[in-house]
């Protein structure tokens, strides 16, 4: 067996585990976190008061208007200067989290604006208020609109999941990175790392276009029909 080969086989869990311990639980809670601050900075942006509207609007310009690395020296490296010591996993899930609320509130608000003014009068036709009208009528037929680019965003976090390494989370590439400072194979290490993120995103893509399908299904044109 090929040196690097045996190198492979024997650092695959090492990886899986910094995988299945810290880069899909870091991605999901993300995820998740940043899902709900899109949603209240998109619905904030979009119906909020004035002075609501310019702190969404200063958060929004603040985070994508900066690198996520920096995003993550600041909160963990930054933050102890001001007394704010955080632990590495927290401040990854923090940084990713703003990070992701801050793009796909820009997601649903173009999602939730592309919905025709007439459901708007069809939902206070029938007596709606305009939470009613935005829960009943718009949130449904926004979300087929939402899916493709959060699931697009879904799939970039857990590819970015790596910048935690910088922050001494052990997921992935830190688990690579390790084993490579005592092998000093960097090479093997590294596309190794790569092949699962590749195989983990691979995943995720065949899992997107199944839900792609199962929002289209009562769409007006399917992407075979256009």
């Amino acid at each position: 067996m090929p040196d690097w080969l045996h190198l492979m086989m024997e650092s695959l869990w090492p990886l899986l585990v910094g995988g299945i311990k810290f880069t899909i639980p870091l991605a999901i809670l993300s995820f998740a976190i940043g899902l709900v601050l899109a949603f209240l900075a998109a619905v904030g942006r979009l119906f909020g008061p004035r002075p609501l509207v310019e702190l969404v609007r200063f958060y929004i310009w603040l985070v994508r208007g900066t690198p996520l690395l920096v995003q993550l020296f600041v909160i963990f490296y930054g933050l102890p200067s001001v007394g704010i010591v955080l632990d590495p996993m927290t401040a990854a899930l923090i940084g990713f989290s703003l990070n992701v609320g801050a793009y796909n509130a820009e997601v649903i608000r173009g999602a939730i604006e592309s919905i025709p003014k007439g459901q708007w009068d069809a939902a206070y036709s029938l007596s709606m208020t305009r939470a009613q009208a935005l829960r009943r009528t718009i949130l449904p037929q926004a979300a087929r609109v939402a899916v493709p680019p959060l699931a697009n965003s879904f799939i970039a976090l857990v590819k970015d999941t790596s910048l935690a390494a910088v922050i001494t989370v052990p997921e992935i590439f830190q688990a690579a990175q390790r084993i490579a400072s005592v092998t000093y194979e960097p090479l093997t290490l590294y596309l190794e790392a790569a092949l699962i993120y590749l195989v983990l995103c691979s995943f995720l893509t065949s899992a997107q276009a199944r839900l792609e399908r199962y929002f289209s299904q009562h769409a007006v044109f399917t992407e075979g029909q256009r």
